[in-house]
């Protein structure tokens, strides 16, 4: 009896869905850093077993957004709660209640399997996490709650036990091998920004996007020329930093994350470009993806 499904993955920004999805799946899909707003985008990642297929659908953090991006992005994460045949809702243990929290739970179809994830369990009590759980129990008296420690892959392998059980019958939609639905371009972009985002603080990641202009495989050799697009001017020189610094140690970790993805030796080729306030430019959202 073979069964698939859709699995959305939904929670506020920085609670640790792409470490749990990157988990589920054993392969990393989705770019983690500890800054907040990191996935812009729907992620799907595709677990396989003989049995079972289920497409995971890491989803942008809930925010308050400051611009079009923003807005995208929380359009998208609520659009995925929908034709979903389970949902994973990711809660930062360490994080107070507010009211980001109850426009997620009131966002949430009753008529679904409901996961709900109690994430970074290790940063508070056993006292703490009961209360926690009982409140939740109240709120969704038929969801299946589990606490995680993603990032060491504690219960995850539980998680994804219980998952199965709610799946219906059906075919699969991906091929065994296939780990995402997303284009190796998305993915090298995003590795690209992930080096950003760790490299850099403050405002400025935030304000960053890449373009793949020219992306070549060859047998053991991957050609990459990309821009990055910054929303101010002020912002170029922090990125290519003095004498190029700043430039080339992005190159070097962009560079090393990409050879991880693909096993070949990677020339990659990289570019700062001022697109003033991208960020509300539709054409340019468009161009990127988003």
């Amino acid at each position: 009896m073979m069964k698939s499904g859709f699995v959305a993955i939904i929670g506020k920004s920085n609670v640790g869905k792409s470490t749990i999805l990157n988990n589920l799946i054993e392969h990393k899909v989705a770019i983690v850093t500890s800054k907040v707003q990191t996935t812009r985008d729907i992620i799907r990642g595709i677990y396989h077993d003989e049995e079972t297929e289920i497409v995971f659908l890491d989803t942008p953090g809930i925010h308050k957004p400051l611009h079009i991006l923003g807005e995208k992005m929380n359009e998208r994460a609520f659009g995925s709660l929908n034709d979903v045949d389970a949902i994973i809702l990711v809660i930062d243990a360490s994080r107070k209640e507010n009211k980001g929290d109850e426009l997620i739970y009131q966002k949430i179809p009753l008529d679904i399997p409901l996961f709900i994830a109690i994430n970074k369990i290790d940063l508070i009590t056993i006292e703490e996490a009961i209360k926690l759980k009982n409140n939740l129990k109240e709120k969704f008296p038929h969801a299946f709650i589990i606490e995680l420690e993603a990032r060491v892959g504690f219960n995850v392998d539980t998680l994804l036990k219980e998952i199965k059980k709610v799946l219906p019958e059906g075919p699969f939609f991906y091929p065994q091998d296939q780990v995402t639905d997303k284009s190796s371009a998305y993915l090298v972009s995003e590795l690209i920004r992930e080096s950003i985002l760790n490299l850099l603080n403050e405002e400025v990641p935030h304000g960053v996007a890449i373009y793949v202009e020219n992306l070549t495989e060859e047998k053991s050799k991957v050609y990459i020329k990309a821009a990055i697009y910054v929303e101010k001017e002020s912002h170029k020189p922090i990125l290519i930093g003095k004498r190029g610094a700043m430039i080339k140690r992005i190159g070097i970790a962009s560079r090393k994350a990409i050879e991880e993805y693909y096993r070949k030796t990677i020339y990659l080729d990289l570019h700062v470009l001022v697109k003033e306030d991208w960020t509300n430019s539709l054409s340019i959202l468009k161009r990127l993806g988003y």
